[in-house]
């Protein structure tokens, strides 16, 4: 598969107009659609009600009416804003609490919350290293990655997907001290970074390990606990020097983010980190919230074991003719190549009721356009033999307007 290639375009005042043009020719114009219902497998979306097969809300909690409960009574008590960041007078009970709790649950010193999961990226990346500084980082990780590498000051090293050969190469070139920066679950290709390997590479360079698990976080591992925990590397306790970056805004169902790890770096981000220090904490409600999910995400077997089996039955269903990428997460993506082609398959499964996506570059590497398919706990065998059904009525052997992809 080609690599993302990042591209800086300079432009100025006179070039936009042909900017948007040249996008839409080429299929890579984008639009915001305006949800009218709750979030959901089910959703009112422009007027029009569609089954949704694009959401991060892996584990159906988004709307779940315990978290919406804690919600309403986490602002009843504490308001709606923080008023301030965490270390000026905006850090409250509920904000330590989850703290507290999500480091517990991952079993390590401590936790740091952030509003983002970008921002979260930011701190532990800029926190950590800078100038003089080596960032190893997987050639697909996600933007925020890649944006926090590249802020941060450190030289950025980048290795071809999963290819722990050419990651050792650009850690026996790098200098000061090292990094090794990867996401967990791949957002856009739904596969596992070779975690067990990236240890080992990090224990011989004495390297910091930073794993983005926004994807894995709930949907997998004991407890939800990702994907470190899936693949059994963290069952005898978490090295110092692996740090953790998760999302509350997907499987948690909620919003924010946050760090765990040993206390040293932790500390570290809490003293130096500019996307913590200098913005406003999130609402405490939202913690009171996020609270009440984290005690659903632990004891959610019976949710995780439903994604997969609506897994199984979307991959058994597919029609001759569809590239699905190698996934066992619920992220499954069906490969097209071409950006217009992917957009006209998405437009014809919405037209059959269903929203998924056409993803593009710069967000995936040129011919690498796909329909990004993603499964959830909601999700029932009837919705997904809705879905393969339409993705057999878009004809990708038979039908020449919808030829394989190449």
């Amino acid at each position: 598969m080609p690599y993302l290639v990042l591209r800086i375009e300079i432009i100025t005042t006179r070039d936009w107009t042909q900017w948007l043009d040249t996008r839409r020719a080429e299929g890579l114009e984008r639009r915001l659609r305006v949800g009218q219902s709750p979030q959901g497998v089910s959703m009112r979306v422009d007027g029009r009600e569609l089954l949704t097969f694009c959401s991060n809300d892996y584990l159906g909690l988004a709307n779940h009416p315990d978290i919406v409960a804690a919600l309403q009574m986490g602002a009843a008590r504490w308001g709606v804003g923080s008023g301030a960041a965490h270390l000026v007078n905006g850090h409250f009970e509920p904000h330590d609490a989850l703290e507290f709790a999500l480091a517990e649950w991952l079993r390590v010193d401590r936790s740091l919350l952030f509003s983002t999961g970008y921002m979260a990226n930011l701190a532990v990346v800029g926190g950590l290293v800078g100038r003089g500084d080596t960032v190893v980082a997987d050639k697909l990780n996600h933007a925020s990655l890649v944006d926090a590498a590249q802020l941060s000051g450190a030289t950025l090293r980048r290795y071809r997907h999963g290819d722990m050969a050419d990651a050792r190469r650009q850690l026996m070139r790098a200098t000061g001290t090292r990094m090794l920066l990867t996401d967990g679950v791949f957002s856009m290709d739904g596969d596992v970074a070779p975690l067990a390997d990236l240890m080992a590479l990090a224990e011989e360079f004495d390297a910091w390990l930073v794993v983005d698990d926004a994807h894995g976080f709930g949907v997998w591992g004991e407890e939800g606990r990702g994907s470190l925990s899936e693949l059994g590397l963290i069952d005898a306790g978490v090295p110092e020097y692996l740090v953790q970056v998760g999302t509350l805004g997907k499987a948690f169902g909620t919003a924010g983010a946050f760090v765990a790890g040993a206390s040293q770096p932790v500390e570290v981000l809490l003293q130096r980190a500019r996307s913590y220090l200098f913005t406003t904490a999130q609402p405490p409600a939202l913690a009171v919230a996020t609270l009440a999910s984290l005690s659903i995400v632990k004891s959610a077997t019976d949710l995780r074991a439903s994604w997969r089996a609506r897994v199984a039955e979307f991959k058994r269903g597919l029609p001759p003719g569809i590239e699905l990428m190698p996934s066992q997460t619920p992220i499954q993506p069906v490969l097209v190549g071409d950006s217009t082609q992917a957009v006209a398959w998405s437009t014809r499964l919405a037209d059959a009721g269903l929203w998924v996506p056409a993803i593009r570059p710069p967000t995936v590497p040129q011919g690498a356009s796909r329909l990004r398919v993603t499964i959830s706990a909601a999700h029932t065998p009837a919705h997904v033999e809705h879905l393969t059904n339409a993705l057999t009525g878009l004809g990708f052997t038979q039908n020449p307007d919808f030829p394989p992809p190449p």
